[in-house]
């Protein structure tokens, strides 16, 4: 089979190596550099992509042609379309990517582009899906193989498997999973090509979600102790993690534990000592932070708190 693959994350080396690796080799591969340009709004936006993986290199150690994509002059996918024209495509493969895939440039391969979104489509469309289902508390989740058209994550369903989220899992094992079902269904499909059924998606029930930024990460204490459990375990390393304040110093935090004690007589993001245990209070109970991060290094918050004397602070908005 003839295709190309489009990608950007870890997400994508890890099922482009598993593709090259199973001898489907793509004729090109489309990358995006890690500092890229997005337009929304009609206004072009920086973004750091904190997930990146470097794709050109894999096009080098495997002898596969690489193009950069970028919002910026003569480096869109579209400025590509007499190369991608010439590759007499079957597919257009598009795993981990920031952009719309256009019209013209879907119709230049013959069953046209399909991705892989890591939710069980219609239910969280758009970005950051892993992320907002661990955020929404979800104990399922899964993967889906469909057709694009040219709404967002709105075309025919080809497969989807789902997983568990368990309610020790961090988004690394969440995206791990994914991963893993995301190859299943590689595999499956490009052995079983011929016989593939498409089944329409229903467009009323399609949630899209909005793309995350690391601000996006600060933690309301005055949210209850399960909330933002699942908000740091959502947005854990090897992500930009969710953060808070003491004495103006951002803190990021890398995971946590909630104990199940009444917090009421203390304010939301007090931090106290309890039964030997720093820590935090929420609006019903409390939490215990594990590691932390300063920007700096990685430290125990308990050890961060007793040696920089900071019980009885408060966590803080900037």
């Amino acid at each position: 089979m003839n295709y190309i693959f489009l990608g950007a994350t870890n997400y994508s080396k890890d099922l482009l190596l598993f593709l090259i690796q199973n001898n489907f080799i793509p004729k090109a591969i489309f990358y995006i550099p890690q500092n890229y340009t997005i337009t929304i709004n009609k206004i072009k936006q920086k973004k750091n992509n904190s997930n990146y993986a470097d794709l050109k290199q894999v096009g080098i150690d495997y002898n596969i042609p690489t193009y950069e994509v970028d919002s910026l002059d003569n480096r869109k996918l579209k400025d590509y379309e007499k190369i991608i024209y010439k590759l007499n495509l079957d597919l257009i493969l598009v795993l981990g990517w920031y952009y719309m895939i256009p019209t013209g440039i879907r119709n230049l391969a013959k069953y046209g582009a399909w991705g892989i979104h890591a939710s069980l489509l219609p239910k969280y469309a758009g970005n950051a899906p892993l992320v907002w289902a661990i955020i929404h508390g979800e104990k399922k989740t899964g993967v889906t193989l469909f057709k694009m058209d040219n709404g967002v994550d709105d075309g025919d369903i080809i497969r989807q498997i789902h997983f568990f989220i368990k309610n020790t899992d961090s988004i690394k094992e969440v995206y791990s999973k994914a991963t893993e079902k995301s190859k299943e269904i590689l595999k499956e499909v490009f052995n079983n090509f011929e016989n593939l059924t498409f089944n329409a998606q229903d467009k009323v029930k399609i949630e899209v979600y909005p793309a995350r930024n690391p601000e996006d990460g600060e933690i309301n204490w005055n949210d209850s102790s399960v909330n933002i459990y699942n908000f740091i375990r959502a947005q854990s390393l090897p992500y930009p993690c969710a953060f808070s304040y003491i004495k103006n110093k951002k803190i990021k935090i890398i995971d946590s534990r909630i104990v199940d004690k009444d917090s009421s007589q203390h304010i939301a993001g007090e931090i106290i000592i309890k039964e030997k245990k720093v820590l935090v209070a929420t609006n019903d109970n409390f939490l215990e932070l594990g590691y932390i991060s300063d920007e700096i290094k990685r430290y125990k918050f308990k050890d961060y708190i007793l040696i920089n004397n900071l019980l009885k602070e408060i966590f803080h908005s900037k």
